[in-house]
């Protein structure tokens, strides 16, 4: 049982950590966007008013992945809370020193242990 725990565990993880990424990639090539076209635009000598419409969007859409990040932070905390109440507590998934020391079930410094 604790294996079969551990295994769906681990996929879980696996497509978290995948989603978290894809969101952060989304977020920092929508932000470049953002950032070169007004660059563009004035290198083109072009007014000011050709674009705008664009770069708002893009602002949005800056905005609408930050809140899908804050969503998906908030989705890995409850993940962690689910993990330990199936008693996977002892177990840390991610890279070592991946996670912040103070979301480190409580206040107990977490150390990396080989997998199972």
């Amino acid at each position: 049982m604790l294996k079969q725990r551990r295994m769906i565990a681990d996929q879980i993880a696996a497509s978290l950590f995948e989603a978290e990424a894809a969101i952060d990639v989304a977020l920092a090539k929508t932000a470049r966007l953002a950032g070169v076209m007004p660059g563009l635009r004035a290198d083109a000598g072009l007014s000011a008013l050709i674009g705008q419409d664009a770069v708002e969007r893009a602002s949005e859409a800056i905005t609408a992945l930050a809140s899908a990040r804050r969503a998906i932070v908030e989705t890995h905390k409850e993940l962690d809370a689910a993990k330990t109440q199936i008693g996977l507590g002892a177990v840390m998934y991610g890279e070592a020193g991946d996670k912040p020391p103070q979301l480190a079930l409580g206040k107990r410094a977490l150390r990396q242990v080989q997998a199972a």
